[in-house]
């Protein structure tokens, strides 16, 4: 069973003992809109007699994708309506998203840019809207952090990223630069010396997220390959998803957060899902998913407690899943506060 290529197709997933053959009309209608794929190392951490198995979850497609609820949106989180010039999201003052490519080494089947990525997405920036975009960067003196994901940045080659890096270089006021990637889990070798040194490129003072939902997913070549990031001077935060079926039980999530926290990697955020299309079989509701992180709370340790967000559709920003930002209003929606005091509801009305 150990797969020796990335599976890409349903076809793939077939021959990888993956999916039956009589699940293949109806994925085919899944990998019509919505890409495909895993690389080597997760196709091989998959069980295959569970038919419960975390990691087949996050990326092996459903039927069920093909349900689109009413509340789901192409763009959830409101990318396009903070977005200047083609790569940049410029949603809060002091920090902006580039989004230099839109492909991923896997495609999680609750990603909330699903619409965006994969071979048929928006693609990878040419040179002039790259040019376009590093220009916006180095005329808004407020920008002190450049986010880069997509896609999964760290999927370009060294050499392109230093390129990045370098022309960061240039931006005095720029000081932060931070990665968000699946990259050392899912395809560890990919973390060498020149992919490393690409990163330090810039002179700046670099992060990377890892991206990981299941403690499984931390193996020990992933864990070689954040040593050898942590080891070069480059720190390390975690981002998680709050999924139904993955780490939806605190016991999961609390050794999901403690692995992180041995590898030395700092629990960062812990993402409700968001509202994209296809991905209702993934959510909880919101006071399940505060009672699974409130249980958290003196069952590990404070080094340990990610930051229960959600992402306000229409591009509002963030919020602390808490009783003071989110409140339920008793006709099954939420009053959430976002980071001006502004109010809005959740789910958003029609």
């Amino acid at each position: 069973m150990n797969a020796v290529k990335p599976v890409k197709s349903v076809d793939d997933l077939v021959m990888a003992g993956l999916v039956s053959s009589a699940d293949r009309r109806a994925l085919e209608e899944v990998a019509v809109r919505y890409a495909i794929a895993l690389t080597p190392v997760m196709t091989r951490l998959i069980d295959r007699a569970d038919p419960a198995d975390p990691i087949a979850r996050q990326f092996v497609p459903d039927a069920a994708e093909l349900t689109v609820l009413p509340e789901e949106r192409a763009d959830p989180i409101g990318d396009h309506a903070h977005s200047p010039v083609e790569g940049i999201v410029h949603r809060y003052p002091d920090r902006v998203l580039l989004k230099a490519v839109h492909v991923c080494p896997v495609y999680c089947r609750f990603c909330f840019r699903r619409e965006m990525v994969g071979p048929q997405g928006l693609g990878t920036l040419d040179a002039a809207a790259m040019q376009a975009a590093f220009d916006y960067i180095r005329g808004h003196e407020e920008i002190w952090e450049v986010i880069l994901t997509g896609g999964d940045p760290l999927v370009l080659s060294p050499r392109r990223l230093r390129e990045i890096m370098e022309a960061l270089a240039d931006i005095a006021h720029v000081k932060i630069v931070r990665f968000h990637t699946r990259v050392p889990v899912v395809d560890p070798d990919k973390i060498d010396d020149a992919l490393i040194a690409a990163l330090k490129a810039s002179g700046k003072t670099v992060y990377v997220a890892l991206h990981a939902n299941h403690v499984r997913e931390l193996t020990a070549e992933a864990r070689a390959a954040c040593a050898r990031l942590v080891d070069a001077g480059i720190a390390m935060v975690s981002q998680s998803v709050l999924l139904k079926g993955v780490n939806d039980d605190p016991d999961v999530l609390a050794a999901l957060m403690k692995a992180f926290v041995e590898i030395r990697v700092k629990p960062y955020y812990l993402h409700h899902p968001d509202l994209a299309p296809g991905t209702g079989h993934f959510r909880l509701t919101i006071e399940e998913g505060q009672r699974i992180v409130s249980a958290l709370r003196g069952r590990v340790s404070g080094l340990c407690q990610p930051t229960y967000i959600l992402d306000i559709p229409g591009g509002y920003g963030k919020t602390v899943v808490s009783g003071s930002t989110v409140q339920a209003r008793g006709d099954g929606c939420y009053s959430v506060s976002d980071y001006r005091g502004d109010e809005h509801s959740y789910p958003p009305a029609e």
